[in-house]
């Protein structure tokens, strides 16, 4: 069932990442957390296998559903796909600046079509009750100007949507791939902190960047949320920090996590799910901890996954966090 949302902390919507097992294992880690799946086009719900695309956990809540597409028709149709298998938010990604996405018209090239975007908006919300959001880019290419982005969001807002998540870089289309597109161009913060001066009534939520929990803090001093990207996935213990520093949860121990998604691992097992699928998402859990090596060396070495035993979980945890870890664990 559909929840009401707050965006005080988010996890980034990430292409061939954020699958329904990256996300409980976020869930496990962060009670307060919305949590979103990887973009997914119009078209692979349209012509493709729903059930595959959009099933989820029923303790992922808040979950929002990232939505890739131009026409409005086809976004009103999968927004009512989401709502009926009980997404909490529906997310138009305008951000996205990859040429496979600007091929298909869609993504941060929506950028220079502020009405367009708001008749996606409009057509969703006028199918759904559902909260329609949009995550969104400074502007694109050498458009450095804030009016750019203040227009967008002004015209965007008008069709309804109250909900902003903001990349604080331009996109370039042109001569950068998706990964220096997330590094490359400069990080804006002052212009997110004006929209949020500009259009109080909004929800403005700051992405890009943020890395660090101090950085997060400073961020909701000028802004209502956070969206945490690579560092979740690369370092997904923060999100267990950010729960304790943000909203003053007991701070879970690594052990406990690793439990819960044992039990998780089990049922998902039990089901035809191989082991790698959800163990690749976990590699992170012990960044920066002393035998971290030994973890990572054992959910991805080929010949203990081929077993496909969920019990592996709890054996890497015991050789991680041992003084001497076995010679076998790390050979």
């Amino acid at each position: 069932m559909a929840q009401a949302v707050a965006h005080r902390l988010c996890t980034a919507p990430m292409m061939d990442w954020s699958d329904r097992h990256c996300r409980y294992f976020f869930r496990r880690l962060s009670r307060n957390a919305v949590v979103y799946t990887e973009m997914i086009t119009s078209g692979a719900l349209i012509h493709g296998d729903v059930d595959r695309h959009l099933r989820f956990h029923a303790e992922e809540h808040p979950v929002a559903l990232q939505l890739g597409g131009s026409e409005p028709g086809d976004l009103a149709h999968c927004a009512r796909l989401g709502e009926r298998y009980g997404y909490d938010e529906i997310n138009l990604n305008c951000g996205c600046p990859s040429e496979r996405v600007q091929h298909g018209a869609f993504g941060a090239c929506l950028m220079a079509e502020p009405r367009l975007v708001a008749d996606c908006v409009k057509a969703m919300r006028d199918a759904v009750s559902t909260p329609v959001t949009v995550k969104h880019r400074l502007g694109i290419d050498s458009v450095e100007e804030y009016d750019f982005v203040r227009r967008f969001v002004d015209t965007v807002a008008q069709a309804g949507c109250a909900t902003f998540l903001v990349h604080a870089r331009n996109a370039v289309l042109k001569g950068l791939s998706p990964k220096d597109n997330r590094e490359v161009p400069p990080l804006k913060y002052d212009y997110v902190y004006r929209l949020k001066k500009d259009f109080p009534e909004l929800r403005i939520i700051v992405n890009g960047g943020v890395d660090t929990l101090d950085k997060a803090l400073v961020h909701l001093e000028n802004a209502d949320g956070v969206m945490l990207g690579r560092v979740a996935y690369h370092d997904p213990y923060i999100l267990a920090q950010a729960d304790a520093r943000l909203f003053g949860e007991p701070l879970q121990p690594r052990a406990a996590i690793v439990e819960a998604m044992l039990a998780y691992m089990q049922g998902e097992v039990a089901s035809g799910t191989p082991v790698r699928a959800i163990a690749r998402h976990m590699l992170g859990l012990y960044h920066g901890r002393p035998n971290a090596r030994v973890w990572r060396r054992m959910l991805s070495d080929a010949k203990l996954l081929a077993a496909n035993r969920p019990e592996l979980l709890l054996e890497a945890m015991r050789a991680t966090e041992s003084e001497q870890p076995p010679l076998a664990a790390v050979a």
